[in-house]
């Protein structure tokens, strides 16, 4: 039986949970898997006692319809850059990806299926470089991801902006104003123009 392990880094977005339940379906209908799940992104799996869960269809029932992720997420730590006090009370970071790896290699984890934005596929990328089996599952609400067409949340986002724009139109309509209004997208330009 394989054992693969799931991930969600970065900040949440509908449609998190609707994956991770894909996973959990095709692996028990299609694949010989065990399907787990890392708490906060990679955190899980460096902090000790690890936290890690088995992912099956009871624990997956009815997660599709709830915003945000089971399995927490961060933008804060992960294998290459894990924060560590020093004995002055100052904080750095460690590179702790060996480390990482070797445990998940040691467990029989044979794939990690990282969902998450820019900064969670550019970890993948360098754990896949490190030789560790990864899938990278783009997602991010500001579509800002090359290689894709629309990234899961996005269309969330976009319907959000336009109820707002919407709602604002007949207030500005009402008190002969002109409104702004300042939409998530980082550097890029699409849920403003979408909206």
């Amino acid at each position: 039986m394989k054992k693969v392990l799931v991930t969600t880094g970065g900040g949440d977005c509908p449609g998190l949970n609707a994956v991770i339940r894909a996973i959990v379906k095709r692996a028990g209908r299609t694949q010989d898997w065990e399907v787990y799940g890392s708490k906060e992104a990679f955190n899980g799996v460096l902090r000790t006692p690890k936290e890690i869960i088995k992912l099956d269809n009871e624990r997956v029932a009815g997660i599709h319809a709830k915003g945000g992720t089971i399995l927490q997420t961060t933008i804060k730590g992960g294998p290459f850059s894990w924060p560590v006090e020093k004995s002055d009370g100052s904080w750095t970071t460690e590179d702790r990806s060996d480390e990482m790896i070797s445990y998940l290699k040691d467990e029989g984890f044979e794939v990690v299926i990282n969902i998450g934005g820019d900064g969670s596929q550019r970890i993948s990328q360098a754990l896949h470089e490190k030789g560790l089996n990864v899938i990278g599952v783009p997602k991010t609400i500001d579509n800002d991801l090359a290689c894709t067409d629309y990234t899961f949340g996005f269309q969330t986002a976009v319907d959000i902006a336009t109820d707002a724009v919407d709602k604002l139109v007949t207030t500005a309509e009402s008190h002969h104003r002109l409104m702004i209004l300042e939409v998530m997208g980082r550097n890029a330009g699409w849920i403003a123009l979408h909206a």
